[in-house]
Protein backbone atom coordinates (compact mmCIF):
# COMPACT_ATOMS: atom_id res chain seq x y z
CA UNK A 1 0.00 0.00 0.00
CA UNK A 2 2.86 2.13 0.94
CA UNK A 3 4.27 2.52 -2.91
CA UNK A 4 0.77 3.04 -4.25
CA UNK A 5 0.11 5.75 -1.92
CA UNK A 6 3.61 7.17 -3.14
CA UNK A 7 2.47 7.09 -6.59
CA UNK A 8 -0.59 9.80 -5.51
CA UNK A 9 1.25 11.81 -3.25
CA UNK A 10 5.64 11.41 -3.59
CA UNK A 11 7.55 13.05 -1.00
CA UNK A 12 9.23 16.49 -1.72
CA UNK A 13 12.38 17.80 -1.01
CA UNK A 14 11.50 20.83 -2.77
CA UNK A 15 8.74 21.68 -0.31
CA UNK A 16 10.66 21.59 2.92
CA UNK A 17 11.41 18.04 2.53
CA UNK A 18 7.27 17.23 3.16
CA UNK A 19 6.46 13.83 3.49
CA UNK A 20 4.86 11.45 0.59
CA UNK A 21 1.69 9.49 0.83
CA UNK A 22 3.92 6.45 1.85
CA UNK A 23 4.91 8.15 4.90
CA UNK A 24 4.40 5.44 7.75
CA UNK A 25 2.09 7.95 9.91
CA UNK A 26 -0.04 9.03 6.95
CA UNK A 27 -0.32 5.26 5.42
CA UNK A 28 -1.44 3.61 8.72
CA UNK A 29 -4.20 6.93 8.46
CA UNK A 30 -4.86 5.39 5.23
CA UNK A 31 -5.39 2.00 6.24
CA UNK A 32 -6.89 2.72 9.60
CA UNK A 33 -9.38 5.28 7.90
CA UNK A 34 -10.90 2.74 4.74
CA UNK A 35 -14.31 2.90 6.22
CA UNK A 36 -16.89 2.53 2.50
CA UNK A 37 -14.01 2.79 0.73
CA UNK A 38 -11.94 -0.10 1.30
CA UNK A 39 -13.25 -2.28 -1.44
CA UNK A 40 -12.22 0.29 -4.05
CA UNK A 41 -8.72 0.76 -2.03
CA UNK A 42 -8.22 -2.84 -1.99
CA UNK A 43 -9.26 -3.65 -5.46
CA UNK A 44 -7.21 -0.51 -6.61
CA UNK A 45 -4.10 -2.10 -4.99
CA UNK A 46 -4.85 -5.75 -6.18
CA UNK A 47 -4.89 -4.03 -9.77
CA UNK A 48 -2.01 -2.00 -9.32
CA UNK A 49 -0.03 -5.06 -8.38
CA UNK A 50 -1.71 -7.30 -11.67
CA UNK A 51 -0.46 -4.09 -13.62
CA UNK A 52 3.42 -4.18 -12.52
CA UNK A 53 3.10 -8.32 -12.87
CA UNK A 54 3.60 -8.85 -8.98
CA UNK A 55 3.77 -6.74 -5.47
CA UNK A 56 4.24 -3.18 -6.36
CA UNK A 57 7.15 -2.72 -4.00
CA UNK A 58 9.36 -5.41 -5.41
CA UNK A 59 8.99 -3.29 -8.57
CA UNK A 60 11.42 -0.17 -9.47
CA UNK A 61 10.12 3.46 -9.82
CA UNK A 62 9.49 3.54 -13.48
CA UNK A 63 7.70 0.04 -13.43
CA UNK A 64 5.28 1.51 -10.48
CA UNK A 65 5.30 4.55 -12.53
CA UNK A 66 3.68 2.65 -15.53
CA UNK A 67 1.23 0.32 -13.28
CA UNK A 68 0.14 4.00 -12.21
CA UNK A 69 -0.39 5.04 -15.94
CA UNK A 70 -2.51 1.95 -16.24
CA UNK A 71 -4.65 2.26 -13.56
CA UNK A 72 -5.62 5.82 -14.37
CA UNK A 73 -6.29 4.94 -17.99
CA UNK A 74 -7.79 1.49 -17.70
CA UNK A 75 -9.89 2.44 -14.38
CA UNK A 76 -10.57 5.94 -14.28
CA UNK A 77 -12.76 5.59 -11.73
CA UNK A 78 -10.80 3.12 -9.50
CA UNK A 79 -7.84 5.55 -9.55
CA UNK A 80 -9.71 8.60 -8.35
CA UNK A 81 -11.32 6.60 -5.60
CA UNK A 82 -8.04 5.40 -4.49
CA UNK A 83 -6.18 8.80 -5.07
CA UNK A 84 -9.50 10.69 -3.39
CA UNK A 85 -9.21 8.78 -0.22
CA UNK A 86 -5.05 9.06 -0.59
CA UNK A 87 -5.12 12.62 -0.37
CA UNK A 88 -7.81 13.44 1.64
CA UNK A 89 -5.39 11.21 4.48
CA UNK A 90 -2.57 12.96 3.44
CA UNK A 91 -3.68 16.45 4.11
CA UNK A 92 -5.00 15.57 7.40
CA UNK A 93 -1.29 15.20 8.40
CA UNK A 94 -0.03 17.93 10.92
CA UNK A 95 3.36 18.31 8.80
CA UNK A 96 1.45 18.96 5.85
CA UNK A 97 -0.98 21.50 7.22
CA UNK A 98 1.61 23.26 8.47
CA UNK A 99 3.51 23.50 5.39
CA UNK A 100 0.43 25.34 3.89
CA UNK A 101 0.65 27.86 6.45
CA UNK A 102 -2.32 26.56 8.04
CA UNK A 103 -2.93 25.53 11.72
CA UNK A 104 -3.17 21.83 12.47
CA UNK A 105 -6.41 21.66 13.90
CA UNK A 106 -9.82 20.65 12.69
CA UNK A 107 -11.78 23.65 10.53
CA UNK A 108 -15.07 23.42 12.81
CA UNK A 109 -15.45 25.47 14.74
CA UNK A 110 -13.40 27.91 14.67
CA UNK A 111 -12.84 28.13 10.33
CA UNK A 112 -10.15 29.01 8.64
CA UNK A 113 -9.63 32.73 6.98
CA UNK A 114 -11.22 33.06 3.38
CA UNK A 115 -9.46 35.62 1.37
CA UNK A 116 -12.60 37.87 -0.07
CA UNK A 117 -13.14 37.32 -3.55
CA UNK A 118 -15.12 39.22 -6.42
CA UNK A 119 -17.85 36.78 -7.03
CA UNK A 120 -20.11 39.60 -8.26
CA UNK A 121 -17.54 39.65 -11.76
CA UNK A 122 -17.14 36.07 -11.39
CA UNK A 123 -21.10 35.67 -11.41
CA UNK A 124 -21.71 38.20 -14.08
CA UNK A 125 -21.73 35.92 -17.19
CA UNK A 126 -24.36 33.44 -15.48
CA UNK A 127 -26.76 36.28 -14.62
CA UNK A 128 -26.31 37.28 -18.36
CA UNK A 129 -26.91 34.14 -20.14
CA UNK A 130 -30.15 34.46 -18.70
CA UNK A 131 -32.87 31.62 -17.51
CA UNK A 132 -31.89 28.28 -18.81
CA UNK A 133 -34.97 26.71 -16.69
CA UNK A 134 -38.60 26.40 -17.80
CA UNK A 135 -40.78 28.35 -15.73
CA UNK A 136 -43.98 26.44 -13.56
CA UNK A 137 -47.61 27.32 -14.73
CA UNK A 138 -48.79 28.24 -11.07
Amino acid sequence: MHAAAALVVPPSADFGGLPGADDPTIAADIERTMGRDRPAVVLALEKLDAAAGGPLADHDAAQREAAGRWLREHEPALAAAFAGHVVACYYRDDRVMRSLGLEPRPPYPLGFEVEAGDFASLLEPVRARGRLWRGTDA
